[in-house]
C-alpha cells in the first residue's frame, strides 16, 4: 500500500486532517503514469473511493484501488476488487445478454417488444413498432427530455395510478403504456433508461429466469467472474465490499411516502428499478474482463453476436463519426472499431473504453461531477494521451489474482 499525503491547511491556531490517499493493488513501473493520472484526478476533485484497470491484449496490467481521505469519516478501503455501482455501465451487461438469447434461438430481435411481453397499445399502436433491436439502441420512441425519465418518476407515478410507495417495474411499464410516445420508433436516437428496463423484461420472459440469474448463468459464469450482483437503495442494504456514495444532493425518500428527505445516492431513486439499464455493482477488473467478450468469438458470444453488439442503427452515425450499437458506444478507426460507455448517477461515475492496439479499461468513482462538464470529457483524453506515452507494456497477467 502506498500512500501519498498533501499538507495540513491550517485555520486560525487549529489544523485540519492532512488528506491522505491510499493506494492497493499492483502498477508496474512501466504504467506508473496512469497512476498518477488517477490520484491528481482524485485529488483534484475530492473523490474518496476510485478504481482503475487495464488490460492489454488480454492480460490485466494494472489493477489498483484508491482511498482519499482526510480523517474527518470513516472511508472503508479500496481494493482492486471493491464493488461499485455501475450505472449505466450496466446497459452493456443487459445487451450481451440479449444477444446471447438471439444465439440461441430464443429471441428475434426483430420482435416486437409489445408482443413479447403483453403490453396494451392502445394509447399509442406506434407502441407495436417498438423492437428489440430499437430498445437496444435507443430509438424506441421515448425520450426523457419531452416526458421525463421514468426511472425518477417514482412520486408522480404513485399518485396517478394511486399506488402506495415504493413503485415496481409493473407500475412504471403501466403508467408508460398508458401514455403516447414521443416520437416515431426508429426515427431518431434519445437514450431511454425505460427502455432497457423492458429488455430486462423480456429477458426474463423469454428465459423463465429471473434478469440477474440468467445473466450470471449465461454471461458471467463462463467468463469466471461472480463478484457482480444487483445494487440496493440503501446503504443498509449494502453488499459486501461496496464503497460509500457521496453527493451533495438531497431527494425526498422513494422507498415509502413518509417524505423523508435523504442523501439522493441512498434513496432518492430505486436501484431494483434501474437494474438491467443501471442496476449492477461490480469491480474494474471485474468490467475488464468482461470487455473481453467483444475481442473475440468466445463461450459466451459467437462472432455473429458480437457483429450484433456494435450494428449501425437504422437512423446512421452521428455527426462525429460513432453511433450507439448495443449497450455501447461504436466508433470506427483504422483497422479497429472502439467501444465506449460511460455511467452517472448521484454518488456514481463510471467509464469503460475499448480501444485500437488491444488496450481496455475500467475506471470507478464514488462520486460524480456535480458541476461543470461531464467527467469523461477531462478522464478520458488524459487516459489517452497516457496510452502513447507508454514504450514497454508489462508481460505479466494479473487476471489470476483476482479470478
Amino acid at each position: 500500500m502506498g500512500a501519498l499525503t498533501v499538507p495540513a491547511l491550517t485555520f486560525g491556531a487549529r489544523a485540519l486532517p492532512s488528506p491522505v490517499l491510499e493506494t492497493t493493488g499492483v502498477v508496474p513501473t512501466a504504467l506508473a503514469g496512469f497512476d498518477t493520472l488517477m490520484k491528481t484526478y482524485v485529488k483534484e476533485r475530492g473523490i474518496t473511493c476510485a478504481q482503475l484497470a487495464i488490460t492489454k491484449n488480454g492480460k490485466l496490467v494494472l489493477a489498483r484501488g484508491y482511498r482519499y481521505s482526510d480523517g474527518s469519516r470513516y472511508i472503508p478501503p479500496v481494493s482492486p476488487t471493491s464493488l461499485f455501482r455501475l450505472a449505466s455501465l450496466s446497459k452493456h451487461i443487459t445487451a450481451i445478454a440479449i444477444m446471447r438469447l438471439a444465439q440461441d434461438g430464443k429471441l428475434s430481435l426483430t420482435a416486437s417488444a409489445a408482443t413479447l411481453l403483453g403490453l396494451s397499445t392502445t394509447a399509442d399502436p406506434r407502441l407495436a413498432k417498438v423492437t428489440v433491436w430499437r430498445l437496444l439502441q435507443h430509438t424506441g420512441g421515448w425520450d426523457r427530455d419531452v416526458s421525463g425519465d421514468y426511472l425518477y418518476m417514482d412520486h408522480e407515478i404513485a399518485a396517478a395510478l394511486g399506488v402506495p410507495l415504493p413503485i415496481s417495474q409493473d407500475h412504471i411499464i403501466k403508467y408508460a403504456c398508458a401514455r403516447p410516445l414521443d416520437f416515431d420508433p426508429g426515427t431518431r436516437y434519445a437514450y431511454s433508461n425505460y427502455g432497457y428496463m423492458l429488455l430486462g423484461r423480456i429477458i426474463e420472459k423469454v428465459s423463465g429466469m429471473s434478469y440477474e440469474a440468467y445473466v450470471k448463468q449465461k454471461i458471467l459464469a463462463p467468463l469466471g467472474i461472480t463478484r457482480l450482483r444487483l445494487g440496493r437503495t440503501l446503504r443498509s442494504e449494502a453488499a459486501p465490499g461496496e464503497v460509500v456514495y457521496e453527493s451533495r444532493y438531497t431527494s425526498k425518500t422513494v422507498t415509502d411516502a413518509s417524505g423523508t428527505i435523504v442523501p439522493t445516492p441512498y434513496g432518492g431513486f430505486s436501484m431494483p428499478n434501474r437494474a438491467p439499464g443501471g442496476g449492477w455493482l461490480a469491480s474494474a477488473v471485474d468490467l475488464v474482463r468482461l470487455a473481453m467478450v467483444l475481442d473475440a468469438p468466445n463461450t459466451v458470444l459467437n462472432s455473429t453476436s458480437i457483429g450484433r453488439m456494435i450494428a449501425k442503427p437504422e437512423t446512421g452515425v452521428t455527426s462525429s463519426g460513432s453511433w450507439y450499437g448495443a449497450g455501447l458506444w461504436v466508433r470506427q478507426v483504422t483497422g479497429h472499431v472502439n467501444t465506449w460507455h460511460d455511467g452517472s448517477l448521484p454518488g456514481t461515475y463510471t467509464y469503460t473504453a475499448r480501444l485500437q492496439n488491444g488496450f481496455t479499461y475500467a475506471a470507478l468513482f464514488n462520486r460524480r461531477e456535480e458541476t461543470g462538464s461531464l467527467d469523461f470529457d477531462v478522464l478520458s483524453p488524459l487516459v489517452n494521451a497516457q496510452i502513447g506515452k507508454v514504450t514497454t507494456w508489462p508481460a505479466t497477467d494479473l487476471f489470476p489474482r483476482y479470478f
